[in-house]
């Protein structure tokens, strides 16, 4: 049977893990409607799209009202930012973004009788107290701290979709995505990969916070977006899932990675922690294989070299 094509609205299609989105979803031959008031979205990252007759780009802010005359099948919302140094820069429009933004965008979606995806975040597990993460944790928040702007707006945000499933019968599923790298990354957003090939490409030390013996796993946004769509596509409503790699390492054993790959010999530069970063994050995906038959397929020495062509040919 033919797959009938699909329309889809994405929130926060400018950003790195939306334009990635777009990108695929395009080549599957859907047509994609991309909503971005591009506070951290970039354009460039929708340049090679542009002259797709099913691709739309409309400038606008999810924390405003918003309606379309196009009846979309899925609304993915991913409008948000997401690296600390981003977030943290105006705390009240990124837990308004998530709170009111995610509020219109559910009343959006329940109008159009959409098929409604959130990307929530690990963060949402805060300094998790069990590894690895399953979805039934309940998170280890610091609820005042300066990173609960963007970690309690994710949970907020996931009360939203649960109470407009509950109450308006709303199809609203919830995607919690671990750490995720790859191309349309900005270069500078901050993290831990982004600052790691920016200073290899710079020829400048590698600069690690703490000690190095925090742990990370990092997921493929070629991975992630598989994920992000298979659960989306699914005939069946099963509620949160853990999007991410199993794969776990300290920041000290990525540094020796990339130092191996890229044969790069400046020493390790250390800094203060920032507060409540996390000591270990671990997605559990026993419930996204189970349902969906999803697993990541790209190794982290293959997605580094990607991605660090990427950031050199975008110097």
């Amino acid at each position: 049977m033919t797959e009938i094509k699909k329309n889809i609205l994405i929130l926060g299609g400018a950003g790195f893990i939306g334009s990635n989105l777009a990108t695929k979803l395009i080549t599957d031959g859907h047509s994609v409607t991309c909503f971005d008031n591009l506070n951290t979205g970039r354009l460039i990252n929708l340049e090679k799209l542009k002259d797709s007759n099913r691709f739309n780009f409309i400038k606008g802010d999810i924390r405003n009202d918003f309606d379309f005359e196009n009846n979309f099948d899925f609304v993915f919302n991913l409008a948000c930012p997401a690296s600390p140094p981003k977030y943290q820069i105006n705390e009240l429009f990124t837990l308004d973004t998530s709170y009111i933004g995610t509020s219109n965008a559910l009343k959006f979606a329940s109008k159009n009788k959409s098929v409604f995806l959130m990307a929530s975040t690990s963060e949402i597990y805060g300094d998790p107290l069990i590894t690895p993460q399953n979805e039934e944790y309940r998170g280890n928040v610091n609820t005042t701290g300066l990173r609960a702007c963007y970690d309690e707006g994710k949970r907020v945000a996931e009360t939203l979709c649960s109470i407009w499933h509950r109450q308006y019968g709303l199809d609203a599923r919830i995607c919690r995505i671990f750490n995720t790298y790859g191309p349309n990354m900005d270069p500078f957003d901050g993290r831990v990969i982004s600052n790691f090939l920016n200073q290899v490409l710079q020829n400048k030390p590698i600069t690690v916070y703490g000690d190095g013996r925090q742990t990370r796993s990092f997921c493929y946004v070629d991975d992630l977006i598989d994920g992000l769509i298979k659960v989306a596509f699914a005939k069946a409503y099963n509620g949160v899932v853990n999007l991410g790699n199993e794969v776990e390492f300290t920041i000290l054993e990525l540094t020796e990675i990339i130092k191996t790959q890229f044969d790069y010999h400046q020493e390790i530069e250390f800094k203060e922690l920032p507060e409540d970063d996390p000591m270990q994050r671990k997605p559990d995906l026993t419930k996204v294989r189970e349902l969906y038959n999803w697993k990541p397929k790209i190794e982290l020495g293959q997605g580094l070299k990607k991605t660090f062509d990427y950031f050199r040919s975008s110097a």
